[in-house]
C-alpha cells in the first residue's frame, strides 16, 4: 500500500567538448570513466550493505537467513527511476473514480463475493469488516491478486535506502523484509512493486508485521497466494485500525441551492438535513443513527472547489489510514457500496 506522493525529478545535464582531433579517445574516455563510476558504486553498495547486515544481525535476524536474501543483489536502476518520475498529468477524481470501480470489477468482485461466500463470512464474523469492504480494498490493490508487482522486494529496498532520499525510511523497511524472511517466507517469493509493498493486499514490510495473519494459524501469513490470509490480513488491518462494524463510511451528497460553506464540519445527519443537503440524486439523507458526519470534497488540484461531495464517517478516516489519499477512499468506499448492491 503505497501513499501517493509527488516528488520533484532532479535532472543533471553534462556536455562534454572533444576536438574533431581528438579521435577515438573521447569516447574510449567517457566508457572508461563510466565504468569506473560503476565499479566504485558497486563498492559503495558492498560498504553500505555490510552495514545493514551488522544491523539485521543486532535485531536478531540469524546470518543464514541475510546469506539467503542479501547474497548478491544489487541496486535496480529501474526503481531509482521510478522513485524520482514527477506525474506529467492529474487524474480527476471522476477519471480515477471510473478506473477504480469499473463496471467489470464490480461484476468480478461480485462474483468473488459469492465464491468465497463462506471465508468471507466467517473474516466478516471475526473481525467485525463487511465482507464487500474487503473484496474493494483487494480489487483496488491488485486486481483481486492478479497484478502485485514483481520486483524482488529485498532488491528494491535496498537500492531506496541506499539511494539516500528517503533511506531512514527504506532502511527500515528493508529490516523488517528480512525479518519476514527469518520467520519463514523464502527471500525469493518477496516480490512485489517497486516501493516495497507486497502481496495482493499491497502492504509495506512494516505493515505485514504489524497487521498480517494467517487465517488457519500454524505459519507465516501468505498475502501472496493465499485468499484467506488475504483477507483477514485486510480486515485485521481495518478493524484495528479503528473500522466500526456498526456503520457505513459515508454516501455521495448534494448542497442546497446557494451553498454552504461547511467543509469540514461535524454534524449529525439529522442536522445535515436540515441545512438542506441531499443525496448526490436528491433524495433525502438517511436519518438513520449513525455518527456524525463530515463533509468532504473531492478536489482535482487545480480545480478546487469543483468536486463531487460526500458526507463521510468515522469509516472513511480508516480507510485513508490504509492510503492517505482522499480519492482512494471514496473510490474504495464507492466500489464496496456497488458490490454489496443487488
Amino acid at each position: 500500500m503505497v501513499c501517493r506522493v509527488r516528488f520533484a525529478l532532479l535532472t543533471v545535464l553534462a556536455t562534454l567538448a572533444i576536438p574533431a582531433s581528438a579521435g577515438l579517445v573521447g569516447p574510449v574516455h567517457a566508457a572508461e570513466t563510466a565504468e569506473a563510476g560503476g565499479a566504485e558504486r558497486t563498492a559503495a553498495f558492498a560498504r553500505w550493505l555490510e552495514g545493514v547486515r551488522r544491523e539485521a544481525r543486532g535485531a536478531g535476524i540469524p546470518a543464514r537467513t541475510l546469506d539467503k536474501a542479501l547474497t548478491g543483489i544489487a541496486p535496480i536502476d529501474k526503481v531509482i527511476e521510478l522513485d524520482r518520475r514527477q506525474p506529467e498529468f492529474t487524474l480527476s477524481f471522476a477519471d480515477y473514480l471510473a478506473r477504480a470501480a469499473r463496471p467489470e470489477r464490480v461484476a468480478e468482485g461480485k462474483e468473488l463475493l459469492v465464491r468465497h461466500h463462506a471465508l468471507l463470512r466467517e473474516v466478516e464474523r471475526r473481525y467485525g469488516v463487511p465482507a464487500p469492504v474487503i473484496v474493494a480494498m483487494w480489487g483496488i490493490e491488485s486486481d483481486f491478486g492478479r497484478r502485485t508487482g514483481d520486483y524482488p522486494v529485498v532488491a528494491a529496498l535496498a537500492t531506496l535506502a541506499f539511494d539516500g532520499r528517503r533511506s531512514r525510511y527504506f532502511r527500515q523497511e528493508l529490516i523488517n523484509v528480512l525479518k519476514i524472511a527469518q520467520h519463514g517466507i523464502e527471500p525469493d517469493r518477496l516480490r512485489g512493486s517497486w516501493a516495497g509493498a507486497m502481496g495482493q493486499c499491497q502492504f509495506m514490510p512494516t505493515t505485514y508485521l504489524k497487521f498480517a495473519r494467517s487465517w488457519h494459524g500454524g505459519g507465516a501469513p501468505d498475502i501472496w497466494q493465499t485468499p484467506a490470509d488475504v483477507f483477514a490480513s485486510t480486515a485485521n488491518y481495518l478493524a484495528k485500525s479503528g473500522w466500526n462494524a456498526g456503520h457505513g463510511w459515508g454516501m455521495a451528497v448534494r448542497l442546497p441551492p446557494g451553498g454552504l460553506r461547511t467543509q469540514g464540519t461535524r454534524r449529525s445527519l439529522k442536522a445535515w438535513a436540515k441545512l438542506g443537503v441531499r443525496l448526490a440524486d436528491g433524495r433525502p439523507l438517511p436519518l438513520r443513527s449513525d455518527p456524525v458526519a463530515t463533509l468532504v470534497r473531492a478536489d482535482t488540484p487545480g480545480a478546487e472547489g469543483e468536486g463531487p461531495l460526500y458526507l463521510v464517517y468515522g469509516n472513511y478516516h480508516v480507510l485513508t489510514t490504509w492510503n492517505r489519499s482522499v480519492f482512494f477512499a471514496l473510490a474504495a468506499g464507492t466500489l464496496a457500496d456497488r458490490l454489496a448492491s443487488k
